[in-house]
């Protein structure tokens, strides 16, 4: 107990906050994110609403951010007879944050690579295709945040 109270006077005293909390919060939760039309688009507007807070409403807020994704898939391990039994999926994703007015606040591009393996089963191999993806998709949209909170903490608007 007596160690985690000194690490706290030793990150209060450094200037340490909190990127989320407090005065971030009510900036992230102003964020209307745009729909987006691939599958993967939907596990990553739904993720990026959760975790900025945003209810999905375009009503009220005050930025928009508009997400496109590019999708590629290549096997990448094969049996002795020709049959792919791996595959790597690279899902990339450029966003734009704007403000009501629509002037550009911030832009960016992130990318995330996930794999999986065929399975004997089609619909395992689908399933796991689709587990893939959803993760990349939710890693991506935590990095998204991730630059946003830093791009609010920098200009603070």
């Amino acid at each position: 107990m007596l160690v985690f109270a000194m690490l706290s006077v030793l990150l209060a005293a450094c200037g340490f906050q909190p990127m989320y909390g407090g005065r971030m919060a009510p900036q992230m939760a102003a964020i209307y994110v745009e729909p987006i039309p691939e599958r993967e688009g939907y596990e990553l507007r739904n993720t990026l609403i959760d975790i900025l807070n945003s209810d999905g409403s375009q009503t009220g807020k005050r930025y928009r951010l508009q997400v496109t994704l590019r999708e590629s898939s290549q096997g990448i391990a094969l049996q002795n007879d020709a049959t792919i039994t791996r595959y790597n999926n690279t899902l990339e994703a450029s966003y734009v944050l704007s403000d009501a007015k629509g002037t550009v606040l911030t832009q960016g591009a992130e990318k995330e690579l996930s794999a999986y393996n065929v399975a004997q089963s089609p619909y395992a191999t689908l399933v796991a295709e689709q587990d893939a993806n959803k993760r990349a998709a939710q890693d991506i949209a935590e990095r998204i945040r991730l630059s946003l909170g830093a791009w609010f903490r920098r200009n603070r608007p």
